[in-house]
């Protein structure tokens, strides 16, 4: 496997530039390779639902189901779904790259949006480039 490298962040959007980038999105799936030693699954998803309002307990089985159905995930692990801040940056790529902000340090510096996170490990052959050690991200429009 290669070395992974980090995008490099030119920039990131304003407020008003997100909302006019997830304008029509219905999600946003990244993939990228498992940061796990030794990763019981090779490939870290994280999938943006274009959504602030609350998902019931009891409908998020069923929504991880359906993405994992769609998208020819086999095998899925360490879950977690919940709301977290995005924010949106500009790199070398045509769309802006999610980032989760996790640390409340940065999201004090930058713009960023609440919005409904699946995060998990799985595995898929549709995404052979996340098991090669590339990471990639792709927007699904209504």
């Amino acid at each position: 496997m290669q070395e992974i490298q980090p995008l490099k962040v030119n920039s990131y959007l304003a407020h008003e530039e997100i909302k006019s980038t997830l304008e029509n999105v219905e999600f946003i799936i990244m993939a990228a390779p498992s940061m796990m030693a030794p990763p019981a699954l090779p490939i870290h998803f994280t999938i943006i639902l274009n959504t602030s309002d609350p998902i019931p307990e009891e409908i998020k089985p069923h929504i991880v189901e359906k993405f994992c159905r769609e998208h020819g995930i086999t095998s899925t692990s360490d879950l977690i779904f919940e709301a977290g801040r995005i924010a949106f940056a500009m790199t070398a790529q045509e769309t802006p790259m999610p980032r989760h902000l996790i640390d409340p340090a940065e999201a004090n510096t930058i713009p960023w949006v609440s919005l409904q996170i699946i995060d998990f490990l799985g595995d898929a052959e549709r995404f052979k480039e996340a098991k090669d050690g590339l990471s990639g991200w792709s927007y699904s429009h209504n």
